[in-house]
């Protein structure tokens, strides 16, 4: 039965699933699966909500537009694990907020501190720590360094406003060690931990490009990068993703 909002069958999917925010990104990265855009088939376009499934080195592999926002995605997510997901990869971008972080680097999270509203309403307000899984991690950081790509590896902090008005938004992460801000992960990380304790071999990571950052004299409008540098600079995370996404350790047992 289609979900509501993934106008879609389980056999549309396969188990290894990019999660971009962007419509536009979803079809980039489709667009580098075998046979580019000509090899894939779209399996969702529902709200602008594009889905795309293909392969990438032979191996299965899907694309789904999540939007913007932990309830856009936690709504996607829900419907992809319903769907059969097994392995799900954001791929987005972030404000930098951690020391010696630029604008076109990227972040690998290794957690995600729930400062939104949709982690919040899942557990009760209970305090909880939502962590990416090691595995598709560790695979991730081999990419970056095979790719020759500047990252950093860390905790982020995923949050509800873009334009927050509070003059020690950003310092007080940062004194924590939180290396930047976004809006989806600690939903992912969430609810692929709960597949998982339930019996599933369900695993979430992230990696995002840095397409601002964050400082004393710094804010979002004054270090957001050109929009063809954003693209170029995204490119380079796509292909750390799909690399990692379909590495040996990543796809055994699917």
């Amino acid at each position: 039965m289609p979900q509501l909002h993934l106008r879609a069958e389980p056999e549309d999917y396969a188990p290894i699933i990019l999660l971009p925010g962007d419509p536009n990104r979803a079809t980039a990265i489709a667009s580098l699966f075998d046979g580019g855009l000509d090899g894939t088939r779209r399996v969702n376009d529902h709200r602008l909500m594009y889905g795309y499934t293909g392969t990438y080195r032979g191996v299965p592999i899907s694309v789904q537009t999540t939007g913007m926002g932990a309830p856009a995605a936690a709504i996607v997510v829900e419907e992809l694990l319903r769907l059969g997901a097994r392995r799900l990869v954001r791929v987005g971008t972030c404000g930098g907020i951690g020391r010696g972080i630029r604008t076109g680097e990227l972040v690998i999270a290794t957690a995600a501190s729930p400062f939104d509203g949709t982690t919040a309403a899942y557990l009760h307000g209970e305090p909880y720590a939502p962590a990416a899984d090691f595995v598709l991690t560790r695979a991730l950081v081999d990419a970056a360094e095979a790719e020759g790509a500047a990252y950093h590896v860390g905790p982020i902090c995923t949050v509800d406003v873009f334009y927050n008005p509070d003059a020690d938004y950003f310092s007080r992460w940062a004194e924590r060690g939180v290396l930047a801000f976004e809006m989806e992960s600690s939903a992912l990380f969430y609810l692929a931990a709960r597949a998982h304790a339930a019996g599933d071999d369900v695993r979430a990571a992230t990696i995002l490009t840095v397409s601002d950052v964050l400082g004393p004299n710094v804010t979002s409008e004054d270090s957001y990068l050109p929009l063809d540098e954003l693209e170029r600079r995204t490119a380079t995370t796509i292909r750390v993703a799909l690399a990692a996404a379909t590495a040996p350790a990543v796809t055994a047992g699917l």
